[in-house]
């Protein structure tokens, strides 16, 4: 049995250890951006459970844990160590309250987008639009079907349904019915 020297056993702990760190890093990055993806989703659907009660009443069935619309789930934030060499410019800081976000407003672009067709558009191709316009925005499918619904909710965009296909268009100014 050959013994290998300390250095080279010291060598091979921290690459490992400089890997398994590196891997950390990422699943919490990604983790990090699946969070604020659920905390969006959790936000509209709060909306539009609030728009939903304004316009019917009070829903006879109870919200989980007893919380109202307006009181979304506290959720603790995930901690991101700093990476192997420190680069504080990646980070971005997380806006905490509503409107406190420098981005537009999801519903604001896809408004901004079904304004630009004077036919009815699908989720997906919205979706698909929005991500090849806005690089950096990826809402989930469901986040954006959720948003155009909170939108005709307010009455500024119109569902169509052909078969089993739902499609929405914008309402234009002085076109409402």
């Amino acid at each position: 049995m050959t013994l290998q020297p300390a250095s080279t056993l010291r060598s091979r702990y921290v690459e490992q250890a400089a890997s398994d760190l590196e891997k950390n890093h990422q699943r919490q990055r990604e983790l990090a951006e699946e969070l604020r993806t659920l905390k969006q989703e959790e936000a509209l659907l709060a909306e539009i459970l609030s728009v939903a009660e304004r316009h019917e009443g009070p829903s006879d069935r109870a919200l989980p844990s007893g919380r109202t619309p307006a009181e979304p789930a506290a959720i603790p934030t995930v901690p991101t160590a700093p990476a192997v060499p420190a680069v504080p410019a990646a980070r971005t800081t997380k806006a905490g309250a509503k409107g406190t976000s420098h981005r537009p407003l999801l519903g604001d672009l896809l408004a901004e987008l079904l304004g630009r067709h004077e036919e009815p558009c699908l989720a997906k191709d919205l979706r698909d639009e929005l991500m090849a316009t806005y690089p950096k925005r990826n809402p989930t499918p469901q986040v954006v079907r959720n948003t155009l619904e909170s939108l005709v909710a307010k009455g500024r965009v119109r569902r169509h349904k052909q078969q089993r296909s739902v499609m929405y268009t914008l309402v234009r100014a002085g076109l409402a019915d």
